[in-house]
C-alpha cells in the first residue's frame, strides 16, 4: 500500500505541472489585461503596475518567476485586492468553502444512499419508482434555480433558516441542501446500480439461507459491495461541489473562494484565478488518491502490493 502512495503521488506531479502550465497560459493569453477598464490610467501609472507585478517581463520569464514563487507556496498578489495575497484570501475563504462542501457531501450521501437502497430492495415497486423519480428531479433542477426555491420557502415564507449570510450552523442549511441535492441524485442511482449487481451474489443467497435477519444482510453485505460505484464518483463529485460552491456561494452570500473567483474572472486577477485552479487541482488529485486507497478495503480482490 505504501508504495502504491508513494507511486501514486509520483504521478500527480507532472500532471499538476501540466494543468498549471496550461492555465497559466491560457489565462495570460487572453484579451485584455489586469488594469483595462472603462475608465483608461495615465500610460507612467499603468507601465508601473505592470512593473510591480512582473508583467512587462516576457511571458516565459513570467512563467518561471511564477513556478518559482509557487514552489516556495506564494501564490501572488492579488491585482483586485492590491493590499492582499492570493495566499491571505484562500486561507480566509477556503475554510468557509470546505465546510459547505463537506456539509452538503453529508447531505448527498445520507439522502442519495438511502434512496437507492430503497430502490434495490424494492426493486420494480412503487417505492423503487418513486426513489429513481426523486433522484431525477434532484439531477435535473440546476443549483441556481433549487436555491432561490428554497430561499422563498423556508426563508420568506417559513422564516426557518436565514437567507443569507455566514456564522450559525442555520447559515449552511440551505446552501448545503442547493449544492448536494444534485449530487444526492447521482448517488442514488449508482447505489441502486451498485447494490443490483450484488443482491444476486453467491454470497447474499446464501446469507439468505441460513437466515439472517434483511437488515443485516444489505447493511453487512450488500451495501460494502454496492457502494463500489459510489466511491469511484465521489473523488470527481466532491471536487465539484468545490467548483460548484461558486454559484451557490454567490447565491447565499457566503464569504468563501466561490465571490472572489468570480469576481477575479471578470476583473482577469491573473494570480487570484491561478491560486484557486491550483487549489482545486490539488484538491480534485488528492480525492482521486483517497478513492483509490478506499477500493481496497471495500474490494478485498483488489490488491496494492505490486
Amino acid at each position: 500500500m505504501g508504495r502504491f502512495v508513494l507511486r501514486r503521488i509520483a504521478g500527480m506531479v507532472p500532471t499538476l505541472w501540466i494543468i498549471i502550465t496550461l492555465s497559466f497560459f491560457v489565462i495570460r493569453l487572453a484579451p485584455g489585461s489586469p488594469f483595462s477598464a472603462e475608465r483608461a490610467i495615465a500610460p507612467e501609472v499603468k507601465a508601473d503596475l505592470e512593473a510591480k507585478y512582473g508583467f512587462d517581463k516576457p511571458l516565459l520569464t513570467q512563467y518561471m518567476r511564477y513556478m518559482g514563487n509557487l514552489l516556495r507556496g506564494d501564490l501572488g498578489l492579488s491585482t483586485k485586492y492590491p493590499q492582499r495575497s492570493v495566499n491571505e484570501i484562500i486561507w480566509l475563504g477556503f475554510p468557509v468553502t470546505l465546510t459547505l462542501a463537506a456539509v452538503a457531501l453529508v447531505w448527498a450521501l445520507l439522502l442519495g444512499v438511502t434512496a437507492g437502497i430503497i430502490g434495490a430492495v424494492r426493486q420494480n415497486t412503487v417505492w423503487d419508482y418513486g426513489a429513481m423519480s426523486a433522484a431525477m428531479i434532484g439531477i435535473s433542477i440546476p443549483t441556481f434555480v433549487l436555491g432561490p426555491l428554497l430561499v422563498l420557502l423556508f426563508s420568506l415564507t417559513m422564516f426557518i433558516f436565514p437567507p443569507a449570510g455566514w456564522g450559525t450552523w442555520r447559515h449552511v442549511v440551505l446552501p448545503a441542501i442547493t449544492l448536494g441535492t444534485i449530487r444526492a441524485g447521482y448517488i442514488a442511482r449508482l447505489t441502486r446500480a451498485g447494490m443490483l449487481e450484488v443482491v444476486r451474489s453467491d454470497f447474499v443467497r446464501t446469507a439468505h439461507a441460513k437466515g439472517l435477519p434483511e437488515r443485516l444482510i444489505i447493511w453487512r453485505h450488500m451495501l460494502k459491495g454496492g457502494m463500489l460505484p459510489v466511491v469511484t464518483y465521489l473523488g470527481p463529485a466532491i471536487a465539484f461541489m468545490m467548483v460548484g460552491s461558486v454559484v451557490v456561494e454567490k447565491i447565499f452570500n457566503t464569504p468563501g473562494i466561490g465571490p472572489y473567483f468570480v469576481d477575479a474572472a471578470f476583473n482577469r486577477d491573473y494570480f487570484l484565478v491561478m491560486g484557486i485552479l491550483v487549489l482545486e487541482s490539488v484538491f480534485l488529485l488528492g480525492m482521486n488518491l483517497l478513492v483509490d486507497i478506499a477500493y481496497g478495503f471495500l474490494d478485498p480482490r483488489i490488491r496494492y502490493d505490486g
